[in-house]
């Protein structure tokens, strides 16, 4: 377990140096420091994620959410803090099916 565990740690730092990890840590700093506008913030992910996740989904209501949403997604902060959300999230995503492709594991 030794090995793994090392090679745990050494990919830990590796996303801790990645730039879309410290655009991230940067992004999500500067949102923290307007309380409010973190809250308005969670409060849409929150509800993206419920509509994403909804037994209804369909192409039209999330349209119709990102639409009633533009003006909010057009502040600067918010836009940076989600991008970099997102690119965080796609790395992420990336590692994982890559580590889980390459294994047999059934």
């Amino acid at each position: 377990m030794n090995t793994v565990g090392d090679a745990v740690d050494t990919m830990i730092h590796a996303i801790q140096d990645s730039e879309q990890y410290k655009d991230y840590i940067r992004q999500r700093e500067t949102v923290n420091l307007f309380p409010e506008l973190r809250d308005q913030i969670d409060e849409y992910r929150k509800t993206c994620y419920e509509l994403q996740n909804s037994d209804d989904y369909t192409f039209e209501k999330m349209e119709q959410f990102e639409q009633e949403n533009a003006e909010f997604r057009e502040n600067p902060l918010v836009s940076d803090f989600l991008g970099a959300e997102l690119d965080f999230c796609r790395m992420m995503q990336d590692i994982l099916k890559r580590i889980t492709s390459s294994i047999n594991f059934e």
